[in-house]
C-alpha cells in the first residue's frame, strides 16, 4: 500500500491559494493548524517575539494531507509550491513522510 504524508509550513499569507488549489485538484482531508515558527518574515509586521522560545517567530501555517498513490502526491506538492510562492527565494517548506500503518476509526 502506498500512503505518504505532506506536511507543509507556508506563510499565513497564501493559505487560501494554497488551500484553493489542493481543493481544485480534489484534495479534500486538508488539515489547517496555525503555528509559530522561524520562517523568514516578509515584512516586520509578519514577525513577533516569542518569551517562550526566545527568538523572533512569525505565524505560520501548517497544512498535512495524505496521498495514496505517486501521481497525487506529486499533484499536491505540485499545487502547494506553485500557490505557497511569496516572491522571497525561500517561501516554505514541504516535508513528505512514509505512513507505515493505516487503521481506520469504525462505529
Amino acid at each position: 500500500m502506498f500512503a505518504k504524508e505532506v506536511k507543509a509550513f507556508i506563510h499565513r499569507n497564501r493559505v487560501a491559494d494554497v488551500v484553493d488549489a489542493l481543493n481544485t485538484a480534489g484534495f479534500r482531508n486538508i488539515t489547517v493548524v496555525d503555528v509559530q515558527g522561524m520562517l523568514k518574515a516578509l515584512s516586520s509586521k509578519e514577525q513577533s517575539y516569542s518569551v517562550e522560545i526566545g527568538q523572533k517567530v512569525v505565524d505560520e501555517i501548517k497544512l498535512e494531507l495524505v496521498c495514496d498513490n505517486e501521481s497525487r502526491l506529486a499533484e499536491a506538492v505540485a499545487a502547494i509550491r506553485e500557490n505557497a510562492k511569496t516572491g522571497q527565494p525561500s517561501a516554505g517548506w514541504i516535508f513528505v513522510s512514509d505512513i507505515r500503518t493505516v487503521i481506520e476509526i469504525t462505529d
